[in-house]
């Protein structure tokens, strides 16, 4: 129906709206997003119910903050022992299949879990077992996931299915952590289990009903060594990048595991429940999916490297001021801003990341990306569990947000000196139009 035909005009706003929408999704326009992006969206609804009722199970079980974190730790360090081969894995090989296979695999795990629970024979010993088995799946599922976004998009729409991709993940950690609290208050852990063991086969038919051209494979005559070798040193040699791993390191390393502690939080210190660490991580999930959906609105790239700094800055407040609540219902509100800030800075790296590095290096860089977001976090998890256990997971918490904030000073401090490498980079990458390059690449990290 027409403007004519309704006899109502369309305001200006109104236009402005739908253009800023179309914007923001116009990832999905092509298919293959598309059909990644729905069965994607499906199976971390069922990764998120996992990850609350894995939580719950093994302190249901133990009681215990340090093996809390001592599941972490291996279900992560099997990302930082691995992600270099992995990385030339997603270089070297067709990344379609890769990340079949990991999904594949990932489902087999989570069918065991599932099975072991629900016939009441799952031990602690087992949960370790599994998650880190689940870890060398993700160590390969990581970089490939992430290199092949940009065959299904291709470079002009990549910074938008970075950021859609992580407006899918919390979208799914707001749902999944709800529906899992309530689900293990009334059927136990095993059924969240076995319900993303099924999720899995969503996303396989997406990833099997996919079109995609076939890529030219160049002959490496470099020996897999030197393969793996060339990635480590494009990010030591790249002092944006490596600038910007370093930062998200250290986040992961003493702030991220506050979520390790989560269970701690909802029962020890809220006094509460499954469903309230349900609530918990499904506060912390809004606040991500509103990071994640004001970064796929952006046109581009300018100023991403000072939103990186506030946005560390932000998310160690917020930890310090969460870390002080003893009230669930506050305690869910403040984990809000700390679920914005940490997203805005991972998708910010990621995008900026993903902007400056070379295609024929993606694969490889991106697993330098995995070894310090997850690589460093089971190092993190654990020393988190430890020291909760001597000063409490209150103080472990703002303990890790002043570091978050030391940090991002320092970041902040140390950004003037890569504006021009970081132009370079973009200027090679042929991200924005020759008109805006100048502007874009000036002031990217200003």
């Amino acid at each position: 129906m027409t403007q004519a035909e309704t006899g109502r005009s369309v305001s200006p706003n109104d236009m402005t709206e739908r253009s800023r929408f179309r914007d923001t999704v116009r990832s999905l326009k092509h298919p293959n997003f598309q059909l990644f992006f729905s069965g994607q969206l499906i199976s971390l609804v069922g990764t998120w119910m996992d990850i609350v009722a894995e939580a719950w199970l093994v302190y249901r079980l133990t009681g215990s903050s340090l093996l809390l974190g001592t599941v972490s730790f291996a279900g992560q360090i099997p990302v930082l022992v691995m992600a270099p081969v992995a990385g030339m894995v997603a270089d070297r090989f067709n990344r379609r299949k890769v990340v079949i296979a990991t999904q594949v695999s990932s489902m087999i795990l989570a069918f065991i879990l599932a099975m072991l629970t629900l016939t009441k024979r799952i031990t602690v010993e087992q949960v370790i077992i599994l998650a880190a088995l689940m870890g060398i799946v993700n160590a390969f599922d990581i970089p490939a996931r992430q290199s092949f976004l940009v065959e299904m998009v291709g470079r002009e729409d990549l910074i938008n299915a970075i950021a859609l991709n992580s407006s899918m993940f919390n979208g799914a950690r707001i749902i999944g952590p709800s529906i899992a609290g309530l689900l293990v208050a009334w059927k136990g852990e095993g059924w969240c289990f076995f319900a993303n063991a099924v999720s899995y086969i969503a996303v396989i038919a997406g990833l099997l009903l996919m079109r995609i051209p076939p890529k030219p494979r160049h002959a490496e005559m470099a020996s897999p060594f030197e393969h793996i070798a060339e990635g480590f040193r494009f990010v030591r040699n790249t002092a944006p990048i490596r600038a910007l791993l370093l930062l998200i390191g250290l986040v992961s390393l003493v702030a991220m595991p506050y979520a390790v502690l989560m269970p701690v939080f909802a029962a020890r210190i809220l006094h509460g429940n499954a469903r309230t660490l349900g609530i918990l991580m499904g506060a912390a999930g809004v606040g991500a999916l509103a990071g994640a959906l004001m970064l796929a609105s952006r046109r581009g790239v300018r100023g991403l490297g000072k939103v990186v700094a506030i946005a560390c800055g932000f998310f160690g407040t917020s930890l310090i001021l969460f870390s002080l609540s003893r009230w669930w219902t506050l305690s869910a509100l403040l984990l809000i801003p700390v679920g914005f800030s940490v997203m805005t800075q991972m998708g910010a790296t990621n995008t900026l990341v993903q902007s400056m590095v070379p295609d024929r290096l993606r694969g490889r860089t991106m697993a330098v990306y995995s070894m310090m977001f997850m690589g460093m976090a089971p190092f993190g998890s654990l020393l988190s569990g430890a020291l909760a256990d001597h000063i409490g997971a209150p103080r472990t918490v703002a303990l890790g947000g002043v570091l978050a904030i030391l940090g991002a000073i320092a970041f902040g401090r140390y950004l003037p000196k890569i504006r021009v490498e970081a132009r370079q980079l973009l200027d090679a990458a042929g991200l924005e139009a020759a008109e805006r390059m100048e502007e874009v690449a000036a002031r990217v990290l200003s």
